[in-house]
């Protein structure tokens, strides 16, 4: 029985995928052991306990973007973060990154002890832990191509789709067409009605609320109807015709499959999951980090699925003036999926494997 552990906390991008990765191992290997590394503040607390596996927190290293005092603190909160981490790490058989926080002191914790490690980048602009994972591995998947560094000659896996998705992109590939409109139908808006859905991302995004609470009555006008998903720490808007905003979305698989339009986030796990169900999306990449959400965008992009603005550009005006040639070009967009992404997690447990034997 080998004992895997699994370093992707913080935000949905790094947990979902992980855990997608962790079902399929358990698929394979239904004795092995699983436990999930992550911190007090991120996902991981709410939705790895309810898929059922192990979870150990380790204290995080905090990192602000821009330089701070706090950054004399980083060298011991990441020595604590190694310490804790090794505490698991130091009897696995190997270990499997995603990013983000908690991965940085599982890579360094795993290159201390001798584990093997694998990392799975979902960007397609590497993040700094990463980076620094990649200094101890050559076993390396990613989603998107990467053309410098490490990350140019590793395994193109793609994105593991969460559950819902890859069976939802299953059971409409007979009928891509019945498949939309039942979902439609099972959200509870009119099938004839244009459909769009706005989300900002796990948390939310309040620069993407503002401008949809106040383009309400021209969406009325219209006769759209429009699914709003404002984040659970914002408040609430009331619901106005056909305008229902609701704190989170469970059904996110009918809700790719029902849009005509979503409007959103460009983070690399919506990206991956709109590849595989949506239609035609708008993306307004978050404005800070280190660029990634423009870039991974692009491939949508070129294949006419997709367009990008910047945050800044996109107003109330801008949608009242761009709203029908937006639900246009989604008319006239293929109506089936992409089921490019439907057996990454297969590939990234077949890597993993590899690294255990070698």
């Amino acid at each position: 029985m080998a004992t895997v552990v699994l370093a992707g906390g913080g935000t949905a991008g790094h947990v979902e995928p992980a855990l997608a990765v962790a079902r399929q191992w358990k698929i394979s290997h239904p004795n092995d052991r699983l436990i999930f590394l992550g911190t007090t503040t991120g996902l991981e607390n709410t939705l790895v306990p309810a898929a059922q596996f192990e979870l150990h927190l380790v204290p995080r290293v905090r990192i602000s973007r821009r330089p701070a005092p706090s950054w004399l603190k980083i060298p011991f909160d990441l020595i604590s973060s190694v310490r804790a981490s090794n505490t698991v790490i130091k009897s696995a058989d190997v270990v499997i990154g995603f990013g983000g926080y908690v991965s940085a002191p599982a890579y360094i914790a795993a290159r201390l002890s001798g584990t093997p490690i694998v990392i799975h980048e979902a960007n397609a602009k590497p993040g700094w832990a990463n980076r620094l994972g990649a200094m101890f591995t050559q076993h390396i998947a990613v989603a998107n191509p990467v053309d410098s560094g490490k990350f140019e000659h590793a395994l193109l896996a793609g994105l593991p789709l969460r559950s819902d998705v890859a069976q939802g992109l299953k059971e409409s590939q007979s009928d891509w067409a019945v498949a939309r409109r039942a979902a439609k139908s099972r959200l509870g808006f009119p099938v004839a009605a244009p459909l769009i859905f706005v989300m900002g991302g796990s948390q939310g995004s309040v620069a993407i609320n503002k401008v949809i609470e106040e383009s309400v009555d021209m969406f009325n006008e219209q006769g759209l109807s429009v699914l709003h998903s404002v984040g659970k720490l914002n408040v609430l808007p009331l619901a106005n015709g056909g305008y229902r905003p609701v704190a989170y979305v469970d059904a996110m698989a009918d809700v790719y499959l029902a849009a005509d339009l979503i409007i959103g986030r460009s983070g690399a796990v919506t990206c991956s999951e709109f590849r595989a169900l949506g239609r035609y999306a708008l993306f307004v990449p978050l404005p800070i980090g280190n660029g990634e959400q423009f870039v991974n965008a692009a491939s949508l992009v070129a294949e006419n699925r997709a367009e990008v603005i910047a945050q800044k550009d996109f107003t109330t005006d801008f949608l009242k003036s761009h709203i029908a040639d937006l639900l246009a070009k989604s008319a006239a967009s293929p109506i089936q999926g992409n089921g490019a992404d439907l057996h990454s997690a297969e590939k990234i447990v077949a890597l993993a494997e590899f690294a255990m034997k070698s």
